[in-house]
């Protein structure tokens, strides 16, 4: 059985889209998912399953829309593709030392997650909204990001929907949280 987190787009934001975090842990149990945990109020969901990541998603995405109405994207990592995303990481702790003492929202290391790797001259168009306050690094299916101000007024996450692969945004204080939740697993 494979630990899977969900990365739900949009949910509770802006008062739009609101779920309660119980209501959709119910939700995911419904569905046949197991050990469901969520994290945070923005869409988080820990789970298991034998299922492969297409079928959940649609599964996921589908009962979404039937049971609060809700169109929204779906992502799905393993804990392990979790994990190497982590290890990953293409900036140096100094370099995201230095862009968070800029930042006076003070997070300035984010990761989009996309359902699929986007074509180059997506990427290429992408490279025109980089600025020298924002830097990115693609790898197959996540983009990093380095924002030395906020990620508000960033041109480049604000056009991150130009590469035409659904996906969404994630600090990565909460993915060290959501890879710490998976690994919690294994030791039960």
């Amino acid at each position: 059985m494979a630990i899977f987190i969900a990365l739900l787009r949009g949910i509770n934001v802006g008062g739009k889209n609101k779920i309660k975090m119980t209501d959709l842990k119910n939700m995911f149990e419904s569905t046949g998912l197991i050990r469901v945990e969520t994290y945070i109020q923005s869409g988080n969901v820990i789970f298991e399953s034998d299922e492969n990541e297409e079928m959940l998603r649609k599964k996921i995405e589908y009962a979404l829309e039937k049971n609060f109405g809700i169109s929204a994207v779906v992502v799905l990592r393993t804990a392990g593709e979790l994990e190497r995303l982590i290890k990953d990481c293409p900036f140096s702790e100094e370099e995201v030392k230095k862009a968070e003492a800029l930042n006076s929202e003070g997070e300035s290391l984010y990761v989009s997650l996309l359902t699929g790797a986007p074509a180059q001259e997506k990427i290429e168009h992408l490279d025109t909204f980089r600025s020298e306050d924002d830097a990115y690094r693609i790898n197959n299916r996540d983009i990093y990001l380095l924002l030395r101000h906020s990620i508000r007024n960033s041109r480049l996450a604000n056009s991150l929907q130009k590469l035409d692969v659904p996906g969404t945004v994630r600090n990565f204080k909460t993915i060290h949280k959501l890879m710490s939740l998976a690994e919690s697993r294994a030791d039960i």
